[in-house]
């Protein structure tokens, strides 16, 4: 159980975030008229601190600061698969993102589905592009909240039975009124705290271990023996060999990778976080700077080799408890209340973000194209305050009435499902030779693959190809994107051989992809 000064630390972070989500409506205040821009993008108006602050509070989640080393104490080396997808993320997001950014601009799109509909002029691939994004965050926004439920009862500073609940429908009672006040600024201003916080603490900890311990190669030197199902001598060959990628590990790490990677930057609230920068340079300077947020990441995954060796014993089945319970440890109390308040906070910004990605989404995309085509710009941000509401309401409710393995499996899944629009949003931004209709073909073909490779390995994420003996294990996401490419580029083909019709383009994009000659350099630029 918690004493009071760790309570009290604890309360003094989540206070402060509760006083600067109040502050918000000052982030860059401007006088219009109620717009959905406005409310969901902060007028695009964010520069290059506060995008880099709410761009990476959004991607590395709390649930991530807890699953990825709770992975590496159970697991070992495959659970490092999340440094280099988060390092390839950057480079893509530095083309993507940015390109993505500029159309965006041009034409006021909003989310992804907005684009989608401009570049095919087909309103089913946008609604079913609009609807994958909905599905497969909302699970990620309950995620946030097991995150936090687990560090807080790792802790003691969750309480049991009824009292425990009410902590947690308070933390996202304040989150709620200030996203549904001041709308992204809120997360976005959260967002500082947070990086403070988690760097400070994170930098503590590691410091700490790393003095308790003996410094690195004594922390591998624990994890392998414990690992090796021994504490005595110098390391055991089962104990290092869990620690290292096996040969028949190394297609399902770089599968995972890469397909996380192109996953990621598909999700509606990083689309909604990267489209909040004030220009391209900006999106740009942010995609160069993300690294830091990886480094973070491998630190919190070294604590969970650091949380194995100190032998720290996780409940079956909870190892993202694993860090919480080694701070607990190790830490004075009133340290560890900070610790455990700033992985709260990391909980709240992707949280925030996530409801106001996916009521952006329902209200462009579902409420404005098919149910009130003459919504004024007023209603429209008053029905998406009204649907991110709903949303973090139902993100609780699905925490309290479910499993929590019901929510991860769920978050497997929407990883799955997310990378099938990966061929209408990130190819379309380079050539627009795909249908609509074979694309739309392709995603049903992707969604139903996906699912059913997960659901039948009792959904696990990594599937087998391939003979019983030897089996080539890879990431179901990518083996279903290869599946969805197929039959875009084979029904492509098909329809225009058919003659078919295609909406019309009205982003001006290229409609296929060439390279042009910059007459000052004489450098090839797509």
């Amino acid at each position: 159980m918690a004493d009071g000064a760790m309570t009290a630390t604890f309360l003094a972070v989540i206070g402060g975030a509760s006083l600067l989500a109040v502050t918000a409506r000052r982030l860059r205040p401007v006088d219009r008229l109620p717009a959905l821009e406005g409310w969901a993008l902060a007028d695009r108006s964010l520069g290059p601190v506060w995008t880099w602050l709410l761009l990476g509070g959004t991607i590395f989640t709390a649930y991530t600061f807890t699953a990825v080393p709770g992975l590496a104490y159970g697991n070992g080396a495959p659970a490092f698969f999340a440094v280099p997808y988060t390092v390839i993320v950057c480079p893509l997001a530095f083309v993507l993102l940015t390109r993505l950014w500029t159309v965006a601009r041009r034409h006021g799109y909003v989310t992804a589905a907005d684009f989608v509909r401009g570049r095919y002029g087909s309103p089913p691939l946008a609604l079913v592009v609009a609807l994958t994004g909905i599905l497969a965050t909302m699970p990620y926004l309950a995620l946030q909240l097991l995150g936090i439920r687990a560090v807080l009862t790792a802790g003691g500073v969750y309480p049991r039975g009824a009292a425990g609940d009410l902590v947690m429908v308070g933390l996202f009672a304040g989150l709620a009124v200030a996203t549904y006040r001041h709308g992204l600024r809120a997360p976005a201003v959260i967002s500082a705290l947070k990086a403070v916080a988690v760097f400070v603490s994170l930098t503590a900890v590691c410091w700490l271990v790393l003095a308790r311990l003996g410094g690195p190669g004594a922390v591998f030197e624990g994890a392998a023996r414990r690992l090796g199902g021994t504490d005595t001598g110098t390391g055991s060959a089962i104990g290092e060999s869990a620690l290292l990628l096996s040969p028949e590990q190394q297609p399902a790490y770089a599968t995972l990778a890469l397909g996380s990677a192109l996953a990621l930057l598909m999700y509606p609230h990083v689309l909604t976080a990267g489209f909040a920068a004030d220009s391209p340079r900006t999106v740009r300077k942010v995609a160069v700077a993300l690294p830091a947020w990886t480094a973070l990441l491998a630190l919190f995954g070294f604590l969970g080799i650091a949380a194995l060796a100190t032998g720290v014993r996780a409940p079956e089945g909870g190892a993202e408890a694993a860090v919480p319970m080694l701070v607990d440890r190790l830490m004075p109390t009133p340290l560890a209340g900070l610790v455990f308040g700033a992985i709260t906070v990391g909980a709240l910004v992707p949280a925030a973000v996530m409801s106001i990605a996916a009521a952006t989404s329902f209200v462009r995309n579902v409420y404005v194209e098919y149910v009130h085509p003459t919504a004024t710009p007023k209603r429209q941000v008053r029905i998406a305050k009204a649907v991110s509401l709903t949303a973090k309401v139902g993100a609780v409710a699905f925490v309290f009435g479910l499993r929590d393995q019901d929510a991860i499996n769920l978050q497997l899944l929407g990883g799955v499902w997310i990378l099938q629009i990966f061929p209408a949003v990130a190819v379309g931004l380079f050539t627009g030779r795909l249908h609509p209709r074979a694309l739309l073909a392709g995603w049903a073909v992707g969604m139903v693959a996906g699912t059913y490779m997960v659901v039948r390995e009792g959904f696990s994420s990594i599937v087998p190809f391939g003979p019983a003996d030897q089996p080539l294990e890879v990431y179901a996401g990518l083996a279903a994107l290869a599946l969805n490419l197929i039959v875009a580029v084979v029904g492509t083909a098909a329809l225009e051989r058919l003659g078919v019709p295609r909406g019309a383009d009205k982003t001006d994009l290229p409609s296929r992809l060439a390279v042009r000659r910059r007459p000052e350099t004489g450098a090839n630029n797509p």
